[in-house]
């Protein structure tokens, strides 16, 4: 669940792919439909999965994460309500962006 800096929510889910490199998570789901939806600033971003452990968000997700919402607090947690939180910094110490490639 992504909240926008006006308290909207945006939900997502995994939309999977046999071909699995088509595979969209739903941090991404979340982000691209709020982005749809004109949002274009963040607060935070909550992550919940059916594992053992919290699972923080891929490699893809955390650039897109990084690009589109910034250095967020980011809280993962499972169904047992094992909780774990993060800042994007944290998970991403060295994105790529526009300052990158100027």
């Amino acid at each position: 669940m992504l909240e926008a800096d006006d308290g909207r929510l945006f939900g997502g889910c995994n939309i999977e792919n046999a071909s699995y490199g088509l595979t969209i998570c739903a941090e991404r789901v979340a982000i691209f439909k709020a982005i749809s939806e004109g949002c274009r600033a963040f607060t935070r971003l909550v992550i919940v999965a059916d594992t053992q452990h919290p699972t923080p968000p891929c490699g893809a997700c955390r650039q897109i994460i990084w690009e589109f919402c910034g250095d967020i607090p980011i809280i993962v947690a499972n169904l047992s309500g094992v909780v774990a939180e993060y800042r994007t910094a944290d998970l991403l110490p060295h994105p790529f962006d526009r300052e990158t490639i100027t």
